[in-house]
């Protein structure tokens, strides 16, 4: 008999959600680990009193803990490719658990690995899993596939290679790869089609990534399906060529992340402990010691309270990236350089919680926090800096006709409705298009809920631009107004 469940749980102090899958036949247990803030499924299988991890995350301890719970040995770490957009924890786990690190064919890790052949198997108790070698996503990426104990296929772990609605994108390993996005797109068809389509459709399908990563386009937010509902659902399976195909992955693709290349390159040549990384980071400054660290050191001063929080007083040239929200990606694509040095102001008991959650995209060289947090350097007498924060009501009685309105989401949001004199700047590209406002004009600055346009506000005010009002809850309170609002209509 099979048990189905889903719940939610916090680890190390974080507010990822984590939503479990596990499917149990005799001693078979199946966890998918989904971290919502990096769209990312980590997984957990144990047969007997054997464990496998597929993908982990930087902090290691929720696998420990598992296998412990269980009484089990993790015996193996199967990585599906060099992630780009997170940090795995290949590296720390093998460590602690003496388990081989396993990737595909192609990969050439400059640690110790094991690099299977396509097709080999490895043994987990009673089950067995396959290596389905599937370049396309990147010419390392492989899928693998669980055999129950009686030979019978019971789900694939698909990586970047099939997502839930879409496929991995073809352009991130083009440079390493020496081809084109259109030459790799071609490989990742041929993958599809002679690796994953002919396998069964009752076949549970685990993608590494759900809606809201940058690694796809399309993505569901369902996180589990069946191979069969994919073949009759995923655009990308239904095309009827291999060059409809091509056309349909690589249309429409945005710049992809620019930290992306390097967390590749920690994924690929190693990285520092994550142990050392949060013992740094850890590091209490008090508001003189913080001051004197952000001169000497070229550090970034990063706030990771909520936007609420933030507008009412900060740090003057601090950038807020609250935790509540898509914090590493934006940490991500906003600062981009993973050595760019970083001084943290959190909220009191949220330090650890920050410095793990930037480690997870590679923000290792974090040199301390401010003790006490803001109220510390209030305290001190120091200077400080806000930024005028209205509600949708007071914007609504405010604007007046021929006031700039700058909205900072994405072009598909800004087309599905937006206030009429609205100009569309979206946050991905504020350091493109920061230095043509005129900082002597005011204008009001939203996104959809108030998170994205406390990132662009705090980056302005950084860049010396002062003379602007910041819309709390964004458009979709703006909506709820009477505001004139329209859509942008596409004309094909």
């Amino acid at each position: 008999m099979n048990a189905f469940k889903t719940h939610h749980e916090n680890s190390l102090n974080s507010v990822v959600l984590l939503l479990q899958f596990k499917r149990r036949m005799s001693q078979l247990l199946v966890e998918q680990i989904y971290t919502g803030c990096l769209a990312q499924g980590a997984y957990y299988i144990q047969s007997g009193n054997e464990a496998a991890i597929i993908d982990p995350l930087r902090e290691i301890q929720p696998y420990l803990d598992r296998a412990h719970k269980h009484n089990a040995q993790i015996k193996y770490i199967f990585e599906t490719h060099f992630h780009a957009d997170f940090v795995s924890g290949h590296l720390d786990l093998s460590r602690k658990t003496g388990a081989p690190i396993i990737y595909g064919p192609n990969a050439a890790p400059e640690f110790k690995a094991l690099i299977a052949d396509d097709g080999e198997t490895f043994q987990l108790g009673d089950v067995t899993i396959r290596v389905i070698h599937t370049p396309g996503h990147t010419m390392e990426s492989t899928c693998y596939l669980l055999l129950d104990e009686k030979g019978k296929q019971h789900s694939i772990f698909t990586g970047d290679t099939l997502f839930l609605g879409d496929v991995g994108r073809p352009d991130l390993a083009q440079k390493a790869a020496h081809m084109t996005q259109e030459d790799l797109a071609g490989i990742l068809y041929d993958s599809l089609t002679m690796k994953i389509l002919p396998l069964a459709d009752t076949l549970t399908v685990y993608p590494a990534h759900g809606a809201g990563s940058a690694c796809g386009k399309n993505m569901s937010k369902e996180t589990v399906d069946t191979l069969g509902n994919q073949k009759k659902t995923n655009y990308a399976l239904n095309q009827p060529s291999r060059e409809a195909f091509i056309q349909a992955v690589t249309d429409g693709l945005t710049p992809p992340p620019a930290y992306f290349p390097l967390n590749v390159a920690m994924n690929k040549n190693g990285y520092t402990s994550i142990e050392t990384v949060i013992y740094d980071g850890l590091r209490g400054l008090d508001a003189q010691e913080f001051e004197q660290a952000a001169e000497n050191s070229e550090a970034l001063v990063l706030d990771t309270r909520s936007a609420a929080s933030f507008a009412l007083g900060f740090v003057p040239r601090s950038i807020n990236i609250g935790l509540d929200g898509q914090f590493a990606p934006w940490v991500g694509a906003l600062i981009a350089d993973v050595n760019q040095p970083l001084l943290l102001v959190t909220d009191q008991g949220k330090e650890e919680e920050s410095i793990i959650r930037l480690a997870r995209v590679g923000f290792d060289r974090i040199i301390g926090h401010l003790k006490g947090g803001y109220a510390s350097w209030k305290a001190s007498g120091k200077e400080t800096d806000t930024i005028r924060r209205i509600t949708a009501g007071e914007f609504a009685e405010e604007l007046k006709s021929g006031n700039t309105v700058i909205d900072v989401r994405r072009e598909s949001e800004f087309n599905n409705g937006h206030v009429k004199e609205a100009t569309l700047l979206p946050l991905d590209f504020i350091h493109e298009w920061w230095s043509t406002l005129n900082s002597s004009e005011h204008f009001y600055l939203h996104c959809q809920g108030g998170y994205r346009s406390m990132i662009a506000a705090s980056i302005l005010k950084a860049r010396g631009i002062h003379d602007f009002t910041e819309v709390a809850g964004g458009y979709k309170a703006i909506s709820e107004t009477s505001m004139a609002t329209e859509k942008t209509i596409s004309v094909a």
